[in-house]
């Protein structure tokens, strides 16, 4: 069995989509989330399913990172799920857990990527560059912001009337469905 951690910083929305998903399941457990924000709707959405919770602010993520990474091997974490988690990982976790790290990107990497390209801001910059396509990266974590190896890219038609609003849902609906299976993907691979 694998067990995973997922990292979020938001509402958690697809964090639940992945309790739900993996329930019952004999092949993965996810067993904690860690969030760095004390009034993320995570938090919430976690309890409701029994998660246990860790708060780890920016300032621990990067001041005591060996500590982090050594709880998590004393939780036996076999992979690390980032869920809308605003923070940069250290490389530390990188090297730590190398291809062990997932996270979901709303556009189509390289693209519309990096620092400060989250959430709205990437829909906005996709609509104003005249794109006929967005879609959604998941990708494992390297160094860099969105920069690691391509797991699956599930890309969605952008009409002429669409806004930023309107192109969200259509990504919000693809990371529903796809990034239950690309996780999937990866534990019947391993």
């Amino acid at each position: 069995m694998i067990n995973a951690a997922i990292f979020a910083s938001g509402e958690g929305t697809n964090a639940e989509n992945l309790f739900t998903f993996f329930a019952g399941d004999s092949r993965i457990r996810i067993k904690l989330v860690i969030t760095n924000r004390d009034d993320a709707g995570v938090i919430a959405r976690a309890e409701k399913h029994r998660k246990t919770v860790q708060i780890v602010s920016k300032e621990a993520l990067n001041n005591y990172t060996e500590q982090i990474i050594e709880f998590l091997q004393v939780e036996k974490i076999d992979l690390i799920i980032l869920a809308g988690f605003l923070l940069k990982i250290p490389e530390a976790f990188v090297k730590a857990f190398p291809e062990r790290i997932v996270n979901i990107h709303p556009a189509l990497l390289p693209k519309f990527g990096g620092k400060g390209m989250y959430g709205m801001h990437v829909h906005r910059a996709v609509i104003a560059a005249h794109e006929k396509e967005s879609g959604i990266t998941i990708h494992y974590v390297d160094g860099e912001y969105d920069h690691g190896a391509t797991i699956l890219q599930v890309n969605c038609p952008i009409s002429e009337m669409e806004t930023p609003e309107s192109l969200a849902q259509k990504i919000h609906e693809l990371e529903m469905e796809y990034y239950p299976k690309a996780i999937e993907r990866l534990i019947e691979n391993k």
